[in-house]
């Protein structure tokens, strides 16, 4: 008997990931500290969320197609639209835009080479550095959340955020060193 996907928690989770970035926005644009902290603390559910959903779909083996095409989505659209929050309230420093801007053109060039790829039947496997990746960023953006409730934490969340904009483009880099062979034609 083939379950719905819709009804497995992980899958329950990741949607929730997803559909909380509306919230979180919103509390950050209305410019108060009290909606800010509550804006962090649904931020920390949602990042956390990424783990959760993977370790339950593992544990109890609630594996489905729509999950493993979803979890990224939601990581992905967590950090764009974080990011365009930030910088629209200026969260993000002009100097914070770099590796901000860096982390948008890598989270949308890879999934396009992914799928440009996918119709060639070539899989470019996750590594463990892009997993890592993930985790800083949504490290760097919670830091910088926070930062609007303790301006101590600027130096923190800027050098975090830099950190996050270099093995964003790193990993970026590889996956496209990976796929050049047949990008170029020299691995057909």
């Amino acid at each position: 008997m083939t379950r719905n996907p819709l009804t497995l928690v992980p899958n329950i989770i990741t949607i929730a990931r997803i559909a909380a970035i509306v919230p979180i926005s919103a509390f950050i644009l209305a410019e108060d500290p009290i909606l800010r902290a509550v804006a962090l603390s649904l931020y920390v559910l949602a990042a956390a969320s990424d783990w959760v959903d993977g370790y339950l779909a593992r544990a109890w083996d609630q594996y489905s197609d729509l999950g493993r095409m979803l979890d990224p989505i939601a990581d992905k659209i967590l950090v764009i639209i974080l990011i365009t929050i930030l910088a629209w309230d200026r969260s993000l420093s002009a100097l914070d835009l770099f590796p901000a801007v860096a982390i948008l053109f890598r989270e949308t060039f890879i999934p396009g080479l992914r799928e440009f790829l996918g119709n060639k039947t070539v899989v470019l496997p996750v590594t463990k550095l892009a997993k890592w990746k993930t985790t800083i960023q949504l490290v760097a953006l919670g830091l910088v959340i926070a930062e609007g409730i303790m301006p101590v934490l600027g130096i923190v969340a800027d050098i975090v955020l830099w950190i996050a904009g270099i093995i964003t483009l790193w990993t970026g880099w590889d996956y496209l060193r990976a796929s050049w062979p047949h990008l170029s034609g020299i691995g057909k």
